[in-house]
């Protein structure tokens, strides 16, 4: 199967399966020299975890990572950096019933057909389950940009109709994991508690939007043409599970604006040139700008229902499909730490990729 690495420097591949023995990634390009604090890892890996809440899916898993290679006395060596993470609390057969079933809005039968055979226990490698081995790499791309002072930050803004109107400016940042839904604002994150709560008990799914932002980010990361840092960034957005929208700076709303309006002039502060504005979300022809980067993440309701649905088998047949096992009424809470992660493997391959870009 091809597509299961990310990068060009900081290069991560990622193996394993949702019920299989363990899931896991290879991270390759980490500098040498960058001191691993381990209980950082973890906590991050606790972030996304299942079972946190009562508002996420209650698969009970711990979600240790263990490090194989690549790190010795505390330090990476500059060698690929082993991590695996061991699957405890499989409970395959929860999936026996779709077998042969395709659940609608699922990968069952895309992957049927591209690959002939598939593994239908919690869809196999199509599986969120994936996205914890991507945390754990995230967690060392993010120590290895908090070294060039670069901080990446996420919340959800948005449940169904539920919206933080504030922009990631007006947030308190100590707020974000202060409740089970991530969203730092005390009030709203309450309305959109309740919200899943309910959806949930009425057997259902909800969807909605993670926004994220980087400070510090230095002035020359990505390139020109095909591999602009917006583009790279949406990139690792859009393969993460569920996610169906990505926007950065103005975004869509930008359209309402005229050029005059939504270009960001450039001034002299203190010595250093920046932008009076930012509509460009730090990020001008593919490059960083030094501004702050902002973008949203739009993820869909989880396919899984507990709902009967029409579909077919794999010989074409009708069949009716209900929703069974443990699973997420909405995926936002647990999605906060991959948009980090995913951001953090796009930045620091970008930053080690402008190191080699000039004398």
């Amino acid at each position: 199967m091809a597509g299961s690495s990310f990068g060009e420097i900081f290069r991560i591949t990622t193996f394993g399966e949702s019920h299989g023995a363990a899931i896991g990634v290879i991270i390759d390009g980490c500098p040498a020299g960058l001191e691993i604090d381990m209980a950082f890892i973890q906590a991050e890996m606790q972030r996304r975890k299942p079972g946190q809440s009562k508002i996420v899916t209650q698969r009970k898993e711990e979600d240790e990572v263990e490090i194989l290679s690549g790190v010795f006395e505390g330090k990476t060596e500059g060698t690929p950096i082993a991590m695996l993470i061991r699957n405890t609390d499989q409970k395959s057969h929860d999936y026996s019933h779709i077998a042969h079933s395709f659940r609608p809005s699922h990968a069952d039968f895309t992957f049927q057909e591209k690959f002939g055979h598939r593994d239908y226990r919690g869809g196999g490698r199509s599986s969120a389950r994936e996205t914890a081995a991507r945390v754990a790499a995230g967690a060392i791309a993010k120590q290895l940009l908090q070294e060039y002072g670069v901080s990446i930050h996420a919340y959800v803004s948005q449940v169904g109709d539920i919206q933080l109107k504030k922009s990631y400016q007006e947030i308190d940042i100590q707020l974000i994991e202060s409740n089970p839904v991530r969203c730092p604002d005390v009030e709203i994150a309450a309305q959109m508690e309740q919200l899943i709560r309910d959806v949930r008990k009425d057997g259902d799914t909800i969807g909605g939007v993670v926004t994220a932002f980087v400070t510090g980010t230095p002035v020359g990361l990505g390139e020109p043409v095909f591999d602009k840092l917006h583009a790279d960034l949406g990139k690792a957005m859009l393969s993460i599970n569920a996610c169906k929208g990505f926007e950065y700076g103005s975004g869509f709303e930008g359209v309402s604006l005229r050029g005059s309006a939504h270009n960001d002039a450039f001034e002299n502060r203190s010595g250093k040139i920046t932008t009076i504005t930012n509509h460009s979300g730090g990020i001008q022809g593919g490059i960083s700008n030094g501004m702050d980067i902002y973008f949203k993440v739009a993820f869909k309701p989880v396919a899984t229902i507990m709902h009967e649905q029409a579909s077919v088998d794999d010989a074409g047949n009708p069949v009716t499909v209900v929703g069974k096992g443990r699973h997420d009424p909405c995926v936002l809470p647990r999605a906060v730490p991959i948009v980090e992660a995913m951001a953090a493997l796009v930045l620091a391959d970008h930053l080690l990729r402008q190191r080699n870009s000039r004398v």
